[in-house]
């Protein structure tokens, strides 16, 4: 007789990876939690909110990408979740919004309990990193859909901004700032020609890397940076123009999506320091320096534009925080707009 976990589907393993991720989950509760896991549905009251005048939900979705491969070659998978957090807190923070809570989907071929505790402890981590709580999640064990060992990431977090608060842009001028903040690496961009430059596998992802100053696959599986206390630091000391998260499409792409028409980002490209993995992977994979910009985040994970007067007080923030902060660029009257470099 036939059953379900003859068909690949070991349901008793699922409640076991339930019960090893509950401490990870109640780890992120915060204000406004109302449900337990286990429950059909996350709940959360904005009773706190009511001050508001005007509150607006935020929302970002977003998955980690081929990153995974790399998670999966070195059998690590306690900081993937980290990337997975940070990438739809990013997005929603550059509207101004207050990150609430997480949700998280895991498909894989196979539940492994103790990789869906690791893979968990990592959302967690990212979720307390961006003050928003865990208050559900889908793990899905589709057999025969993915390669053995193997799986899928993805999450949406949602966050609150009084809506005469919201950054949009539309208060950007010529002669505004760009501020860029440093990234920690790669982030999760542009994994499908890392991977196809260096071609990881079990043995050179131990390879030391004397530029990295650690082996290869502790620099590629750098979580991304979560940039909720370097954005909230600034707000409370200067008006922000505009949030940019520097992510698939580099500056090219990102940039003018926080400009309103009729400007223009201006970006001084010799105005960082380029950290080594960028200029390692464009010497190996003999990438022009115009595509690499247009691919990565070359060592700036997210630019923020105040006015020139405020300038120097960012960069001062900045440090005072513990992130380092440099003037990229600034914005210029063209009705061209988009984004060029000077």
């Amino acid at each position: 007789m036939d059953n379900y976990k003859q068909s690949g589907v070991d349901i008793v393993a699922g409640y076991e990876a339930v019960d090893l991720i509950k401490g990870h989950v109640s780890s992120t509760k915060r204000q406004g939690v109302l449900s337990s896991l286990g429950g059909f549905a996350g709940l959360f009251s904005l009773a706190q909110f009511k001050n508001m005048e005007e509150p607006v939900l935020a929302s970002g979705t977003d998955g980690v990408g081929t990153k995974l491969k790399i998670a999966f070659i070195m059998d690590k998978h306690d900081t993937i979740g980290i990337d997975c957090v940070a990438y739809s807190v990013n997005d929603i923070i550059c509207t101004g919004a207050e990150p609430l809570f997480f949700l998280d989907y895991i498909a894989c071929d196979k539940v492994i309990p103790e990789k869906i505790g690791q893979i968990v402890a990592g959302i967690a981590a990212g979720c307390r990193e961006a003050g928003c709580a865990l208050v559900g999640g889908e793990t899905a064990e589709m057999p025969g859909f993915y390669q053995e060992n193997e799986y899928d990431l993805a999450g949406m977090a949602v966050g609150i901004v009084d809506k005469k608060n919201i950054i949009d842009g539309g208060k950007f001028a010529a002669g505004d700032v760009l501020i860029g903040i440093a990234s920690s690496g790669l982030h999760s961009s542009g994994f499908s020609l890392v991977r196809k430059i260096l071609r990881p596998n079990s043995e050179n992802v131990g390879r030391y890397i004397t530029e990295f100053g650690k082996t290869m696959g502790e620099e590629l599986l750098t979580p991304t940076k979560i940039y909720i206390n370097a954005i909230k630091g600034l707000m409370a000391e200067m008006e922000i123009k505009g949030i940019s998260n520097i992510t698939g499409g580099g500056f090219l792409e990102n940039v003018p999506r926080m400009l309103p028409e009729g400007l223009q980002a201006r970006i001084k490209m010799d105005s960082w320091e380029i950290p080594p993995i960028f200029t390692y992977l464009e010497r190996e994979g003999r990438i022009e320096r115009a595509e690499m910009r247009n691919i990565f985040n070359l060592g700036v994970g997210m630019v923020v534009g105040v006015s020139p007067e405020f300038a120097d007080a960012a960069l001062s923030k900045l440090a005072e925080i513990g992130e380092k902060g440099f003037v990229i660029g600034d914005v210029v009257q063209n009705a061209d707009g988009g984004l060029v470099y000077a």
